[in-house]
C-alpha cells in the first residue's frame, strides 16, 4: 500500500553518477567481491600519485589484489578502466579485458566475461548494465545505458539502451 505522496515507482539507478556506496567496505568487514575492488582503486589512486610513499602502496595494493583474485577466482586486471559504483555480488569466474570499459553503477554475477570476438574491440557497457550470470559479452560491441543481458547468453551485438538481450547467440527480446 502506498500512502499520500508516495509512488510505486520502482528507484531508477543513474547511469551516469556513480554510486560509490555500492562499492564501500569497512576495514574490518569480511566482503571478497568489495575487498577486490577496493584492492583495484587503491592500485589506481596510487598509480596517479606522486608521493614518495605512493610506490610502496602500489605494491601493497598489488599483494592484496592477488590475494583477493585468488579468493574470489576471478581475473580482473589492475589497469581496467571502470567507472565508480560497480557491483559484483559473486565475483568467481569474472573475466574481463583490460580494455573493456564498464560504465557506472553496473552489475556483473557470477562467470561473466567481457573479452574479444569474432568483431573487432572490445566491449563498452553504459551506465547501469545489469549483467547475468555466465553470460559473455564479445568483441567490440556497445551495451547502452540501463540494458540488461540474460544469463548464460552471448552478445555479438550491439545492445541498444533499455534493452534486454538474452540467448545463444543473444538476440533482443525487449526493446528499451
Amino acid at each position: 500500500m502506498t500512502g499520500p505522496g508516495e509512488t510505486t515507482e520502482p528507484i531508477r539507478i543513474s547511469a551516469e553518477v556513480p554510486d560509490w556506496s555500492r562499492e564501500y567496505k569497512a576495514f574490518w568487514e569480511w566482503n571478497p567481491p568489495r575487498s577486490l575492488l577496493a584492492s583495484i582503486r587503491a592500485y589506481q589512486r596510487h598509480r596517479q600519485s606522486g608521493r614518495p610513499l605512493s610506490r610502496l602502496l602500489r605494491m601493497v595494493a598489488v599483494l592484496r589484489h592477488r590475494f583477493w583474485s585468488l579468493a574470489t577466482g576471478s581475473e580482473i586486471p589492475l589497469n581496467g578502466s571502470w567507472a565508480g559504483g560497480l557491483h559484483m555480488p559473486h565475483p568467481n569466474g569474472i573475466v574481463l579485458h583490460p580494455e573493456a570499459v564498464i560504465g557506472p553503477n553496473c552489475l556483473l554475477m557470477q562467470q561473466v566475461t567481457l573479452g574479444v570476438g569474432s568483431r573487432p574491440g572490445v566491449p563498452r557497457l553504459g551506465g547501469h548494465v545489469d549483467v547475468g550470470a555466465g553470460a559473455r559479452i564479445l568483441g567490440g560491441v556497445t551495451i547502452g545505458d540501463h540494458a540488461r543481458i540474460g544469463a548464460n547468453a552471448v552478445v555479438l551485438i550491439d545492445v541498444p539502451a533499455g534493452a534486454t538481450a538474452v540467448g545463444v547467440p543473444a538476440r533482443i527480446v525487449r526493446a528499451g
